[in-house]
C-alpha cells in the first residue's frame, strides 16, 4: 500500500475508503472497532494526498490507515477503556504513540475493542461487548488488544497498535493470525501512564506481517523525556529490509515454557514449526530457561500495577467495575513490603539468568499460547491441557513468564488447529535486541506463508483492495 501510493497508484482517499467499506461490511460480524470516525479519516486522507501532490516530503506511514487500542489517549475521539465510567470520555489530547503515527502520515480509521481497563485476554466488556474471532466467530479473538487483532485479521485495516502486560499483543496476534510484537521496555516511550516507571507494560505494533510492524515500529520509537525508561537507539533501523543469513545460528525451542500445561493441538502446530527453522540454517537444541518463581512474582508485581492505576477508580466506583480489576487491586493492597521485595529478587533472577542463557542460544521459541482460541461465552478456559486454571490470567504463563525477564518477543503465525483455528509461535530475541528478532520472525514468515490464509467471513468473497 506504502509503494501504490508512493507511485501515485493510488491516493490516501482512495485507500481510506476502501478500508471503511470493509469496516461497513465486516465489522457489524466480528465487533473489532468500537469507534469510527468516517468523516474525519476521509477529510485527514485528502490533506495526505495535497500534501504529497505539493512535493513536501512524506513520512513512514503515509496515507496508511491505522487503528487505535481504546486504552490510548485520541483527541476529539471518544476513549473508553472498555469502562462504563468511560461510556463518553473525549480527550482533547492524543497519548505519544498516537501523536507519533500521526505525525508519520497514517490515517486513524478509529479506535479497537479492549477488555474493561485492558484487565484480561479475552474482549469483552458492558460497553461494546465481546469481539469475535475473525476465523470463528463463535471463539474469543484474545485480548486485550483483541479488536485490533481481529481488524487486522478482517483486513478492516492494515496497522494497528496494542499494549502488552501479561500477553495482550502477543496472545491476540496467535488467536487471529497477525503479528503482535512486544518491545524492550522504553523502545517505544508511553506517555501518558498512571504509573512512568511500570516495567511490567509494554506498547507496540501490530499488523499482518513482519515487515509492516517493522515499519510500524520505525514510526514510533525512539526517546522522549516524558517516558523515564525511554531508550535512545535510532528507530530508522527498523524500516531497513529485514534480509539475514541464519546458518549456524542457535535457538532453543521450548514446547512447554519448563513444564506448563499446553494442550495437544498447541502443542502439534509449534512442534511444526522445527523443520521450517532447521530449513533456514538454524540450530535448534531443546531446553528450556529455569522460570522459577515466576507465577508468584508476576501476580505480586501486577498487583502492585493495578494498585497504582485503580486503586481510586475501584473505590469511588466499585459497583461499576469488573470484578477482575476489584482481584487485582485487592491483591496488590494485601501484599506486604516483603512480598514486593521478593517479586523483584525474582525478577532479577529471570533476567540474569535468560541474559546468560542466551548468551549459547541467540533465540528462544514456544507457543504463545497454550490453548487455542476458546468459546466466546468463556470469560477464560476454565482448564488446559486437564489442569484447572484458578483465576484469569493464570492460562497466560507462556506469555507473562517472558514479560518478567524484560526481553523482547513476537508472536508470528505458525499454523492452524485441526479444527482450523489460528496458532502462533512465540520468538524471543536477546536483550533490547529487536532487529534480530524482528529479522527472524520475518524469515519465518516467509518461509510459511501462514499469514496469507485468510479467514472465511461471510461477504469475504465479494471484497477485495488493489
Amino acid at each position: 500500500m506504502r509503494a501504490l501510493i508512493q507511485a501515485r497508484d493510488i491516493s490516501a482517499v482512495e485507500l481510506a475508503s476502501a478500508h471503511l467499506d470493509r469496516i461497513r461490511a465486516c465489522n457489524p460480524q466480528i465487533n473489532a472497532i468500537v469507534t469510527l470516525d468516517a468523516e474525519r479519516a476521509l477529510i485527514a486522507a485528502a490533506r495526505a494526498d495535497q500534501h504529497q501532490a505539493s512535493g513536501a516530503a512524506i513520512g513512514l506511514l503515509h496515507g496508511l490507515p491505522i487503528v487505535h487500542k481504546d486504552c490510548f489517549y485520541t483527541a476529539g475521539m471518544r476513549t473508553t477503556q472498555g469502562s462504563p465510567l468511560f461510556r463518553d470520555h473525549v480527550p482533547d489530547f492524543d497519548s505519544l504513540i498516537v501523536q507519533r503515527e500521526r505525525a508519520a502520515g497514517a490515517i486513524t480509521l478509529g479506535k479497537s475493542n479492549v477488555p474493561e481497563f485492558c484487565a484480561g485476554s479475552h474482549t469483552f466488556n458492558t460497553v461494546f461487548g465481546a469481539t469475535r474471532n475473525p476465523y470463528a466467530p463463535t471463539r474469543s479473538a484474545g485480548g486485550s488488544s483483541g479488536g485490533s487483532a481481529a481488524a487486522l485479521a478482517a483486513r478492516m485495516t492494515p496497522l494497528a497498535d496494542g499494549s502488552d502486560m501479561g500477553g495482550s499483543l502477543r496472545n491476540p496476534a496467535a488467536f487471529c493470525n497477525v503479528v503482535g510484537l512486544r518491545p524492550s521496555i522504553g523502545r517505544i516511550p508511553h506517555w501518558p501512564q498512571a504509573n512512568p516507571f511500570n516495567t511490567l507494560t509494554a506498547i507496540g505494533p501490530m499488523a499482518r506481517t513482519v515487515g509492516d510492524v517493522a515499519l510500524l515500529l520505525a514510526a514510533i520509537a525512539g526517546t522522549d523525556a516524558r517516558d523515564p525508561y525511554s531508550l535512545t537507539d535510532d528507530p530508522r533501523r527498523y524500516a531497513a529490509p529485514l534480509r539475514r543469513d541464519f546458518r549456524g545460528t542457535r535457538i532453543a525451542y521450548c514446547a512447554d515454557w519448563g513444564g506448563l500445561p499446553v494442550d495437544d493441538d498447541i502443542r502439534g502446530a509449534t512442534d511444526n514449526t522445527l523443520p521450517v527453522f532447521r530449513e533456514l540454517g538454524l540450530d535448534v537444541v531443546h531446553r528450556s530457561p529455569d522460570f522459577t518463581g515466576a507465577d508468584q512474582a508476576f501476580q505480586t508485581l501486577r498487583g502492585l500495577a493495578f494498585v497504582m492505576s485503580y486503586e481510586q477508580t475501584v473505590t469511588d466506583h466499585g459497583t461499576q467495575v469488573k470484578d477482575a480489576v476489584h482481584w487485582n487491586v485487592a491483591m496488590g493492597l494485601a501484599q506486604t513490603a516483603a512480598d514486593i521485595a521478593a517479586a523483584e529478587r525474582v525478577r532479577a533472577t529471570l533476567h540474569a539468568h535468560l541474559r546468560d542463557f542466551m548468551r549459547d542460544h541467540e533465540f528462544l521459541v514456544g507457543p504463545v499460547t497454550q490453548v487455542s482460541p476458546f468459546p466466546i461465552e468463556q470469560e477464560y478456559p476454565p482448564t488446559v491441557a486437564g489442569v484447572s486454571m484458578d483465576n484469569y490470567i493464570d492460562w497466560m504463563r507462556s506469555c507473562y513468564y517472558l514479560t518478567l525477564t524484560g526481553h523482547p518477543c513476537i508472536s508470528v503465525p505458525c499454523g492452524f488447529t485441526p479444527a482450523g483455528l489460528p496458532v502462533g509461535i512465540q520468538i524471543v530475541g536477546r536483550y533490547r535486541d529487536e532487529l534480530g528478532l524482528l529479522q527472524l520472525a520475518h524469515a519465518f514468515e516467509q518461509a510459511t506463508g501462514v499469514w496469507r490464509q485468510l479467514p472465511d467471513m461471510q461477504g469475504m468473497a465479494n471484497l477485495s483492495f488493489r
